[in-house]
């Protein structure tokens, strides 16, 4: 991307603020993510690492915010306390509060990815068992679609382009069409079209378009509000095969969640539908010694007359 002069001394001067301990995070591919509490510590998360307290010396927290916030033209104040967009440095994501909201400025900072994990990386660290390894290897062969589940930061898109890959490498031929609200999900499919939602057009209005641009899988970043009843209509009208995240706090909880998704869209929650859409679910982790999947289930179907999901832990 080339710069203007304006645009320059904007980088220069956010460089500044955001102090060598950011830059050189920023500069590390393994770091997913770069967060900045209200007093002044900073963490910093690797990948298969977890979180580390790094010393931090630059107390520009508030100054960054607004210099992020002049760059795209707009104003946080008291009564607009929240940032929400893309670092200007990179293109990661960038979340900032500032007063009342918070005792003082704090920000976060979610890489944009440029080390791809493989399946195989989380298998030789130990994030996937042999055998869920090859469960998942198996599901992405036979076109299965694939719900990933866990809670903030757990690595639901790090997992998820780790199985985008794992389709390229499988289904080469494939075209793929991805849909996410910030520039996270990494693809090297030769025949892939990447939408990007913003604050005028949402996914519900992306999922919509999908349709006609001749999807053979469909990947979605983050399901979180009524595109959840698009995504299951879509994965039920012969385009198997796609992935999509869910926040929830286990694998059966995220068919769950689903549902309370769909309910935004519609009273007639169909169970049945959701069962014959998902056909398996990860869940992954977090904790102190990084990564985990926990589980992973098989969706088989809605059973009227015990009126729940016949599920079958792999």
């Amino acid at each position: 991307m080339t710069l203007n002069e304006s645009q320059k001394r904007v980088h220069e001067k956010l460089k500044r603020e955001l102090g060598d301990e950011i830059l050189n995070a920023l500069s590390d591919d393994s770091v997913i993510e770069i967060m900045l509490n209200s007093d002044n510590s900073l963490w910093i998360e690797k990948f298969s690492i977890g979180m580390q307290n790094i010393p931090y010396h630059s107390i520009a927290s508030r100054a960054v915010i607004h210099t992020i916030a002049s760059y795209y033209d707009t104003n946080v104040t008291i009564e607009n306390p929240i940032l929400e967009c893309s670092l200007p440095l990179d293109g990661s994501r960038f979340e900032g509060i500032i007063p009342p909201i918070v005792s003082n400025p704090c920000f976060s900072i979610r890489k944009q990815a440029k080390q791809l994990f493989t399946l195989h990386d989380y298998l030789s660290q130990n994030i996937l068992t042999l055998h869920q390894f090859q469960l998942i290897e198996n599901a992405v062969k036979n076109r299965k679609n694939i719900l990933i589940a866990g809670g903030t930061g757990s690595g639901k898109t790090t997992l998820t382009n780790a199985i985008i890959d794992s389709i390229v490498t499988h289904s080469p031929k494939d075209r793929l069409v991805i849909l996410e609200d910030t520039a996270e999900i990494q693809c090297k499919a030769k025949n892939s079209v990447m939408l990007r939602a913003t604050q005028e057009t949402s996914l519900h209005q992306l999922l919509k378009a999908t349709m006609r641009l001749r999807p053979d899988r469909i990947l979605i970043g983050e399901v979180r509000a009524k595109e959840a009843l698009d995504l299951i209509k879509a994965w039920n009208t012969g385009h198997l095969g796609g992935v999509a995240t869910i926040h929830s706090n286990s694998a059966l909880s995220a068919l769950i969640r689903l549902e309370q998704l769909i309910s935004e869209a519609t009273v007639n929650v169909r169970r049945d539908v959701i069962a014959q859409a998902i056909n398996i679910i990860i869940f992954i982790s977090k904790n102190e010694n990084g990564h985990k999947v926990e589980e992973i289930i098989e969706v088989i179907n809605w059973d009227f007359d015990k009126n729940q999901y016949t599920i079958r832990s792999l």
